[in-house]
């Protein structure tokens, strides 16, 4: 299925047809009208066949998020979700592109895939409906600390532009300063400037009362026992918690970003969060290129984040004493790779951790 807006056009490869792929439009988001379909093309194979095949379906994971995905898998329809930048496509200068060809590519990797080929394109694994919520949490406070950093700017280059500096909106004696503050060249403030700013200030503090209530729902969430099929008390959350130099926010992000899922080795869990090496390899040329950064961009910056912090709150550690030896041995150089290759060791160590009980050896754990 390759969905947009406006239109769904479904490519689908029946049994007894031979290779030729048939082509029906419906109307976006028009679920009844796609079962209909559905229900067609299993009629049009029993009467050519004599037999009852299941509808198995592919689409990209995009913009339409897993309700498709849920949809068909209540009304009993095998479903996949794709990574779109997992297909295979063609090399050409100039690669031709439309929803018709890009169905027909979907059906030839989903027939792989049903084959037995695991590597012809990257699956995406649909979180539940609880798992999928727990997750707008700290997204949402990304999204207003982002906007509180460009309304504190903004009222900053205000100020500058009439030559005053030492401002800050983020003070709670910014209402106050600014009936006292006076420009480079000793006027007060002009009467739509001091408007302007005051407007500022207005939408700032509103951000500010919404960052805090997120916060609260983030701990809230923290602290209970139990938040819908997920239990959160005294599992990976509180956990990761209890280590030295990891506060709420952080176990919040790793928890709801990585932890919910099941990996089966550390390289799986390395690939997720986009820091798996990528080696390019060929004859006699063997090179790295790099972390991936193929996976999960909201994890990754948060364990670099952490691997900062982790050098600060756990010196004494063994991840800390291998990055201080890295870093010398190079001469003091290749900090910021060093502490890529930190943030994946960290994040395997972590999963260890909370998986198996494996505590991070000569980590600080706070009291209980």
């Amino acid at each position: 299925m390759e969905l947009s807006r406006a239109t769904w056009l479904i490519t689908s490869l029946s049994p007894g047809n031979g290779e030729k792929m048939s082509k029906h439009t419906v109307s976006g988001g028009d679920v009844p009208a796609l079962l209909a379909h559905f229900a067609q093309l299993q009629a049009k194979v029993k009467s050519r066949t004599g037999n009852q095949f299941p509808i198995v379906t592919i689409q990209e994971a995009g913009l339409d998020g897993f309700w498709i995905d849920r949809v068909l898998k209540a009304n009993g329809i095998e479903s996949y979700g794709v990574d779109p930048a997992s297909i295979a496509t063609s090399r050409r200068r100039r690669r031709a592109k439309t929803d018709r060809l890009d169905g027909e590519a979907l059906v030839r990797a989903l027939s792989a895939f049903k084959r037995g080929e695991p590597r012809v394109c990257a699956m995406v694994k649909a979180p539940s409906p609880e798992e999928e919520d727990c997750r707008r949490v700290c997204r949402e406070r990304k999204i207003l600390i982002a906007e509180r950093v460009k309304h504190v700017n903004r009222i900053k280059c205000l100020f500058f532009s009439q030559g005053i500096s030492g401002y800050e909106p983020l003070r709670k004696n910014r209402r106050t300063r600014l009936t006292e503050l006076q420009t480079g060249d000793g006027r007060l403030l002009p009467a739509h400037m001091k408007a302007q700013i005051g407007r500022e200030l207005d939408r700032l503090e509103l951000l500010l009362a919404q960052i805090t209530a997120v916060e609260e729902e983030r701990d809230k969430l923290l602290a209970m026992e139990t938040h819908g099929t997920i239990t959160l008390a005294d599992t990976e959350a509180a956990m990761l918690c209890n280590i030295t130099g990891i506060g709420s926010e952080f176990a919040a992000v790793i928890w709801t970003e990585r932890l919910f899922r099941h990996f089966d080795n550390r390289r799986q869990v390395a690939a997720y969060a986009g820091l798996a090496p990528t080696p390019w390899q060929s004859g006699t040329i063997d090179r790295e290129q790099g972390v991936s950064k193929a996976g999960n961009p909201r994890l990754r910056t948060t364990m670099v984040q952490l691997s900062w912090l982790w050098l600060r709150h756990q010196p004494k550690s063994a991840l800390s004493l291998w990055f201080t030896a890295k870093v010398q041995s190079n001469g003091g150089l290749m900090k910021k790779c060093a502490i890529v290759v930190l943030a994946r060791k960290l994040l395997i160590a972590l999963w260890k951790y909370v998986n198996l009980g494996v505590v991070i050896e000569g980590a600080v754990l706070k009291a209980v």
